[in-house]
């Protein structure tokens, strides 16, 4: 027998011995992971779940702060993108979820009405066990340094325009959910909605409908107290279009719903506008 031959049927054997043992470890490895972490099934499950209904977010600074909250909250979880795509509701979710940990870190303090309202919000969307998953994961954003510039500068290349004014909605929403518009959480606001890319006028007319003032009714329609008449309707013609509940239908049928109120309440200035001018 040639001596080449006889070197390579060795090297053979000992390359198969070799990946027989390097098998047997992983098994044992697994196997011991599994007796330390009885609960590493249901994570693994979970790390699926999430990362199945994430797009755009499943990557990024979002992805990041989500994958370590999961981690911290259920050992040897991972996001794990699964078959099917994302979605824009998914992604509109977690991008809130983050987005809301930053607004409610902004006093200093957080209190049970922002959490309850956090809570009402994702029970809509994705039921009891579910939220009661994400309210976790949440409390473990909230322990985390949030980039606000890298996530928000993701958000505004990824989502739409109306979708990201939605949002902002809600992160005024949680900001007034305890009755004291604190000024650090309008900055932190102000800030996402900059990076996000909304227009100034945008922002200053959702924040007219929580932020009460002597102009509030001109500054939701994104106008000053001597515009004409012509001004009025024509500014109340483009917001009510921009604000229209349709925009957001995608997201699901209770964002359909939140849009809808904030939308009410663009007709409602309109109307006590008109009262107060006597227009037809």
């Amino acid at each position: 027998m040639p001596a080449v031959l006889i070197i390579v049927i060795l090297i053979l054997f000992v390359y198969a011995i070799f990946s027989m043992m390097k098998k047997k470890d992983v098994s044992q490895d697994q196997t011991k992971d599994k007796n330390r972490n009885p609960r590493s099934g249901f994570g693994n499950k979970y790390g699926k779940w999430i990362g199945g209904g994430l797009g755009w977010a499943f990557g990024g600074p979002i992805g990041a702060i989500l994958g370590f909250a999961m981690g911290s909250v259920l050992d040897g979880v991972r996001i794990e993108k699964t078959y099917y795509q994302g979605t824009a509701r998914g992604d509109f979710a977690m991008s809130l979820l983050v987005l809301f940990a930053a607004v409610m870190k902004a006093d200093g303090k957080v209190v049970k009405s922002e959490l309850d309202y956090v809570r009402s919000y994702f029970l809509a969307q994705f039921g009891v066990e579910e939220t009661n998953r994400l309210i976790l994961i949440l409390r473990e954003v909230l322990n985390q340094e949030i980039n606000l510039q890298d996530i928000s500068i993701q958000v505004g290349h990824f989502m739409d325009y109306p979708s990201r004014l939605q949002l902002l909605h809600y992160l005024f929403g949680i900001a007034a959910s305890d009755r004291q518009f604190d000024k650090s959480e309008e900055n932190v606001i102000a800030t996402i909605a900059t990076y996000m890319g909304v227009d100034p006028s945008d922002f200053a007319s959702i924040r007219a409908m929580f932020v009460k003032n002597i102009n509030n009714t001109y500054d939701i329609l994104e106008l000053t107290p001597d515009a004409t008449n012509e001004e009025v309707k024509k500014a109340y013609r483009r917001l009510a279009i921009q604000y229209h509940p349709d925009k957001v239908a995608h997201l699901g049928e209770d964002i359909k719903k939140a849009a809808t109120e904030k939308f009410q309440t663009l007709n409602t200035a309109y109307e006590e506008i008109k009262k107060q001018r006597g227009m037809v």
